[in-house]
């Protein structure tokens, strides 16, 4: 579980990155979930966004992409989210506030 102060600091790194997955008309499949698990693994924080074809609310996504990848949302903004799961072998963003 995130504190509030490690949320702010992942907030503030993610505002800098670029949207790397879309959950489009077909939203959140076993195959995408498996490929943002793969993400996270290297990136440990990602950006998504939910397409307005989709039929899912950013919220809806972002929890239901949390649950299966084991990743933490951090954020819910608009159409877009960020969500953070360390990689505990390799951790990839440090400095991150206790």
């Amino acid at each position: 579980m995130l504190t509030s102060k490690q949320r702010a600091y992942l907030k503030g790194i993610a505002s800098e990155y670029e949207t790397i997955f879309q959950i489009g008309k077909s939203g959140v499949t076993e195959q995408m979930c498996k490929e943002i698990n793969e993400a996270l693994r290297k990136r440990e924080l990602i950006k998504l966004r939910v397409l307005d074809n989709s039929g899912w609310t950013a919220k809806e996504a972002s929890d239901a992409i949390a649950e299966q990848t084991g990743a933490e949302v951090v954020q819910v903004i608009g159409k877009r989210f960020v969500l953070f799961k360390r990689n505990p072998k390799e951790p990839v963003i440090e400095n991150i506030p206790k």
